[in-house]
Parts: structure tokens; C-alpha cells; sequence
């Protein structure tokens, strides 16, 4: 197979040809970089080479040419390979088209024309697209294959861990897909031994726990050390970033994840008001780039591991997880995050996981194509939700208590879906029960101001509801609120007096919870701003209320 193609497609020879030779100085060695002078001709390549088969990772296009805009271009070649970087070179004259590309999907990101030097500005944003294209290209070449009955709540839980987890992998349904009672045929396998997971290498697992599948696709799950500086409790956004800003700092640092790292956030379709990414990213590409940081400055990462208990004992706090194994640790941070509320109406228990999920859009949207689809929910994560799987099914529609979506989620989404032909938005709507024998197959819904039932045929309900935080098993050891959340710093001191068994001569640092040494951030503090920005800022600014805690405790080791 030739090596994958970078396709620049400019009407200006002088520009094609400086970008070319720029290309090939950088990438040469494992791109193939190819020059096209009009749209219609790169269109006519890329149809060619589909039809061979033949990789592209990056099409890059002048916003401006003759015969068609560079984001027309790059929408057709989507078509062909929905899986290439798309890139826009534009100039600041370019700005309005370039942000209407930006908004309705149609590119990665843009790169200003002239871009000398090519090492500040073009290269940077290309190594990052390229990389990240790269990790799924090469593992897809050796991808799983996820064996199962479409309605099986154990198949979607083993393919929402390898999603969100970054792992590549192909669905294949019993109910439709003859390559799935090939493949148990030649395993000498039955319907009785699903889900299976087959390996490259022709090894499976069947109906495999979590851990054992991560165990065999490599991932870490026990801690190498038995004692930490620092152990982080959770991967999203502000556990990541506390494993980043304490290992870059020094600190022996652990971060346990029981699911995925990325947390609540890592399901997210675009998150496309995190500042520095005009263009948007999801939320497994901020997981992905974080952890590969957080590993680069030495933090371990064991998923999925379970923690059920913390103790104390003196100077050190110790986390007993799951599987038995207690670690201990000089520092404690509670970055365990929350889920979505679960919803209690007639039917729903049996039925989730067979029809009713709660987030996951990533992985079942492929599963929802040409299908109507229902999303429960009005603020961000259910308008993300929206807009994803508005790309692969026949209908979406938004199901929202309130009278507007204004009330909860941001302006940019509600104009996203505004212009969307094929999302409707029902206001003023709750769902009462759902019901389906094998698999969801109905739902029932009410408005609130007519109060008139209807009973709507439905395959498909998401559900993003409210947020209930992890802390359960926290409960007697810190303090928390009556809803569960996790009260720090000046929210623990009453009328001058600080929580009830507090043992030093100071008041709780900011961030550190009624017992010193144990930190919270992100969404499972109280009182925190629910957006991934500001979770990345508590998980940074722990560090520095850490390094205190370790200055004035003498505990430096």
C-alpha cells in the first residue's frame, strides 16, 4: 500500500508549488504530498484513488478559487474520505468564509497564507493533525472486532470502553450482518458465548469483564509503586490537568480511572468553546492529547480501576481500590467527576442499555444511521449530542422540559441546531415511560402546558439530565453537601469557626476539602463552574495549593 497522501489543491502555481517543497522538506518521509491546480481535478484524484483504496490523511485547499471555494471542495472530498484532515489556506481577507467553514463543520482548521516561516506556522498545526490522524489510521489497520446482539447492554458497555478509550474497533451485529456468523463459525462459537471480542492476531475474549479487555489491548491496570506524592482519584479534564501541572512539577504522581480518561467530558461530539481551538475538538482528542502529556512527564494512568475506600492513617492518605490493592500517598485529589442523573419513569431499568443510554453518542451513532433518534436534555452536552448524531440519522429530536433551550445551553449550539435541517426541538416535553419487550420500542411523552400524552414509536433514546456527582463512597470521610458535592476551602469555614476534626493552625486551602491533604476539583466540588475550561484550571491551580500543603507539613520526600 503507498503512503498515505497529503493533497494541496491551489489555483496559484507560485503558492502550490513553495507549499509543496515546504511539505515535502517536513514529511516526505512518511507522506506522499501531491499538487492539484484546479478543485475538479483534485476531486477526480481523490474518487481514483478511493476506488484503490489508496490512504489520504490531509487535504489542504485556498479558500479562494475560480471554479469552486476551497470549503465546497473540502465538503465533496469528505464524502470520499470523512476520516482526512480537512485544512483551509486562507488570508485575513478570508476571515468570514473561513468562520463559517469553522461553524458548520466544514474543516479541521485553517492555516494564514503566507505561513513563513514554515516552522512557527505551518508545521506545528500540521504535526498535531497529522498525529492525531496517524493513531487512528495505524490502529485501524489492526482494529477489534466487537461480536454481539445490537440490543446487548454488555456490547454497548465493551464498546463505549474501547471508544472512549481511543481503541478502534468494528461493530458487528448478529441481527445484520453476515460476517458475524462467519466469524463465529470460524471460531467454533455460538450465539450463547456473545459479546466476543476478536483480536488481530485471531485471539478473542468472550463476554469479557472490563479489566480483562484492557489487560489484553495493553492498557495499565495496576499501579507499579504502592506509595505516591501524589494520587489523583479520576481522568477527566481536571484530573488530567492536576496529573499534568504535579508530575511536570515533580511530584511521583498516579491518576485511577475507573472508566476512560476524559471523564463526562470525553463524550462529548465537539467541545468548541475551549480557548486555543477555534476549530472545535471532541472531547477523546482533548482526553488523548492530555494523557499522552501527563504520561510524557512521568504520571502513571491505571484504568479501569475502582476506587471503594480512603483511610488515614497520620501523615499519609490511603485509597483501597477494587481489586483489593491499597495504595498511600502524601496528597489526595478527588477529581472523580459526576454522571448523568438517571431517569425514573415507567419501564426504563430493563430497557437501559437496550435502546435507552445514558451520553455515549460516539458509539452508537453509526448504529442509529437513516434511523430517528431521541436526546432527552437541554444543555450543552445534549445539543453537542444533537448535532453529532444529526450526521447519521434520519431524524434527531430534542425532548427539553424547559420552554427554551436558552435557559441552559450556550448561544453557538442553539444556532448550530437552528440551522440543522433534520434536528427538531420539542419544548415544554417530558418523557413518562418508555416501553419494548426485547428492546426499546416506544416512548411516551407529555407536554406540560397542554398536558396531552403521545406515545411515539422510538429505537433510540439518549439521555442528558442533571449531573450526580461520585461520592458516595466518600461519605464519613469528607464532608460533603446534601447533594453529594464536596465543599472546599472558605465554604467549609462557618462564622470564622473550620470544620469539625480540621487538626492545623489554618484555615483549608483553597480547593482542599475538611480534611487536610485531600484536594477536589472539577465538577464534584461544590460550587465549581461546569465547563472544561474551568476544570483544567482547578486541576492546575491544586498543584500549587499541593506543593504548600508538602512545604508547610514537611512532607517533601
Amino acid at each position: 500500500m503507498p503512503k498515505p497522501a497529503i493533497v494541496v489543491v491551489d489555483d496559484s502555481p507560485v503558492v502550490l508549488h513553495q507549499l509543496k517543497h515546504d511539505l515535502q522538506r517536513k514529511y516526505s518521509d512518511r507522506f506522499r504530498i501531491l499538487e492539484v491546480i484546479s478543485c475538479q481535478q483534485a476531486i477526480n484524484q481523490l474518487q481514483q484513488m478511493n476506488v484503490h483504496n489508496e490512504p489520504v490523511a490531509a487535504l489542504l485547499a485556498d479558500a479562494q478559487m475560480p471554479e469552486m471555494q476551497g470549503s465546497d471542495f473540502l465538503q465533496v472530498a469528505r464524502a470520499l474520505y470523512p476520516k482526512a484532515k480537512r485544512i483551509l489556506l486562507a488570508t485575513y481577507e478570508d476571515n468570514r468564509a473561513t468562520i463559517q467553514a469553522i461553524n458548520t463543520s466544514l474543516i479541521d482548521y485553517y492555516i494564514m497564507k503566507p505561513w513563513e516561516p514554515p516552522e512557527i506556522h505551518l508545521y506545528p498545526a500540521l504535526d498535531d493533525l497529522l498525529e492525531d490522524w496517524l493513531a487512528f489510521y495505524e490502529t485501524s489497520l489492526t482494529q477489534l472486532r466487537l461480536v454481539g446482539h445490537r440490543w446487548s447492554p454488555q456490547m454497548h458497555e465493551i464498546g463505549d470502553f474501547l471508544a472512549r478509550n481511543g481503541i478502534p474497533y468494528q461493530w458487528l451485529y448478529i441481527e445484520n450482518s453476515s460476517e458475524a456468523n462467519q466469524v463465529l463459525a470460524q471460531l467454533g462459537l455460538s450465539q450463547r458465548n456473545l459479546p466476543v471480542v476478536v483480536c488481530p492476531d485471531g485471539s478473542y475474549l468472550i463476554k469479557p469483564s472490563l479489566v480483562q479487555l484492557a489487560e489484553k489491548i495493553h492498557l495499565k491496570t495496576h499501579a507499579e509503586q504502592p506509595f505516591y506524592d501524589l494520587i489523583i482519584i479520576g481522568s477527566g479534564p481536571a484530573g488530567l490537568a492536576a496529573g499534568v501541572y504535579g508530575a511536570s512539577e515533580g511530584l511521583h504522581t498516579l491518576l485511577i480511572e475507573q472508566e476512560a480518561p476524559g471523564g463526562q467530558a470525553g463524550t462529548s461530539s465537539r467541545i468548541e468553546n475551549y480557548l486555543g481551538f477555534p476549530t472545535g475538538l471532541s472531547g477523546s482528542d482533548l482526553a488523548c492529547r492530555a494523557v499522552i502529556q501527563a504520561k510524557r512527564f512521568g504520571a502513571e494512568i491505571v484504568t479501569p480501576q475502582k476506587a471503594t475506600k480512603v483511610r488515614l492513617d497520620g501523615q499519609y492518605r490511603c485509597v483501597e481500590l477494587s481489586d483489593g490493592t491499597e495504595l498511600r500517598c502524601h496528597v489526595l485529589v478527588l477529581a472523580c467527576g459526576v454522571s448523568y442523573r438517571r431517569l425514573d419513569v415507567q419501564g426504563i431499568g430493563r430497557l437501559t442499555g437496550k435502546g435507552v443510554y445514558y451520553g455515549g453518542s460516539i458509539t452508537e451513532a453509526m448504529a442509529c444511521i437513516d434511523e430517528d433518534v431521541y436526546i432527552v436534555g437541554g444543555a450543552n452536552s445534549a445539543g453537542q449530542a444533537a448535532i453529532y448524531f444529526a450526521k447519521y440519522a434520519r431524524h434527531v429530536i430534542m425532548l427539553v422540559r424547559a420552554d427554551s433551550l436558552a435557559k441552559d445551553m450556550s448561544r453557538y449550539l442553539i444556532d448550530q441546531i437552528d440551522s440543522t435541517n433534520n434536528i427538531e426541538v420539542k419544548t415544554s416535553i417530558r418523557v413518562i415511560a418508555v416501553q419494548g419487550k426485547q428492546h426499546l420500542e416506544s416512548i411516551t411523552i407529555v407536554n406540560d402546558i397542554t398536558q396531552e400524552e403521545q406515545t411515539l414509536p422510538a429505537t433510540a433514546l439518549f439521555i442528558y439530565i442533571g449531573a450526580e456527582p461520585h461520592t458516595n463512597w466518600l461519605r464519613g470521610v469528607v464532608q460533603v453537601d446534601e447533594k453529594g458535592f464536596i465543599p472546599t476551602g472558605s465554604d467549609l469555614v462557618h462564622e470564622g469557626q473550620v470544620p469539625k476534626g480540621w487538626l492545623l493552625n489554618r484555615e483549608p486551602f483553597h480547593l482542599e476539602t475538611s480534611i487536610s491533604g485531600i484536594f477536589a476539583v472539577g465538577d464534584v466540588r461544590h460550587g465549581s463552574v461546569k465547563r472544561v475550561a474551568s476544570s483544567v484550571g482547578e486541576g492546575s491551580m491544586a498543584v500549587m495549593f499541593i506543593h504548600r500543603y508538602l512545604d508547610n507539613s514537611a512532607l517533601r520526600t
